[in-house]
C-alpha cells in the first residue's frame, strides 16, 4: 500500500473519531437523566413520593366534624412547586409534609377553604345524612388537630413496609405508622395537596367568603 493511501486512510479514521467521542459523551450524560426519570416514575407509582404533581404552593384548610377511615398510613415526605413558581421561593420550592393515606374514608360536614388574596374560595359537602366518601385518599399536610382514636396501631414502623393502603409506602429507613382504623372528631388540617381514586361529595356547594373554614 502506498504512503499516500495510508495517509488518506488515517485522515478518514481521524475524521470519524470525533463523532464516536461525541456519541459516547451524549450517552454518558443521557443515561443518568433517563435513570433518574425512570426512578421518579417508579417512586410515584409506589406512593413513595407525596403529591404526584407539582403543588401550587398555596395551602388550603380542611375541617370536618367527624372523619372515619379504614386502612391508615402516615409518613414524612417533601412536596415541590413547579419550576419557576414564585410560591415557597424562600424554601427553594419545597414543603416538608406528613402524608396521611386512608384506604376508605368518610367525612361529615366537610369544609375546604383556600385564600386567593382578596377572598376565600369555600367548598362544603356532606352536611346532611350522607357523608363525603373517598377511596385511596392521600393528603399532604403540615398541621393536623382533632380528637383521634386508632385500632391496632403500629408506631415507628419503617415507612417502606407500610401495608394498610396497598401500593402506598414511604421512603426506606424513615419513620412511619399505620392502623387498621382511624377516627378523628373536630378535624382540622392545613394541607398542600390531596389525591384520591374516588371522591364523592353529596350536597356540594362552592362560594366566596371573607372568612375561611
Amino acid at each position: 500500500m502506498s504512503t499516500a493511501s495510508n495517509a488518506t486512510e488515517e485522515n478518514a479514521k481521524a475524521a470519524r473519531r470525533p463523532g464516536r467521542v461525541r456519541l459516547r459523551r451524549f450517552a454518558a450524560l443521557a443515561l443518568p437523566a433517563t435513570l433518574a426519570g425512570g426512578a421518579l416514575v417508579v417512586l410515584t407509582a409506589q406512593g413513595v413520593l407525596a403529591a404526584q404533581f407539582s403543588i401550587s404552593g398555596m395551602p388550603f384548610t380542611v375541617t370536618a366534624t367527624d372523619m372515619h377511615g379504614t386502612g391508615f398510613e402516615q409518613y414524612g415526605a417533601l412536596d415541590y412547586t413547579a419550576p419557576g413558581s414564585p410560591n415557597l421561593a424562600q424554601d427553594n420550592g419545597q414543603m416538608l409534609v406528613f402524608v396521611s393515606a386512608i384506604k376508605q374514608a368518610k367525612l361529615t360536614d366537610l369544609c375546604q377553604s383556600v385564600s386567593i388574596g382578596f377572598t376565600n374560595l369555600i367548598i362544603r359537602a356532606g352536611a346532611g345524612s350522607t357523608p363525603v366518601s373517598a377511596t385511596d385518599l392521600i393528603v399532604d399536610s403540615d398541621q393536623l388537630t382533632g380528637d383521634a382514636s386508632f385500632t391496632n396501631m403500629a408506631v415507628d414502623q419503617d415507612a417502606s413496609t407500610l401495608t394498610e393502603v396497598p401500593g402506598v409506602s414511604g421512603p426506606l429507613g424513615t419513620f412511619g405508622q399505620q392502623a387498621d382504623t382511624i377516627d378523628i372528631k373536630n378535624l382540622r388540617q392545613e394541607n398542600w395537596a390531596t389525591t384520591a381514586s374516588t371522591f364523592t361529595l353529596p350536597g356540594l356547594s362552592m362560594s366566596f367568603s371573607n372568612n375561611g373554614c
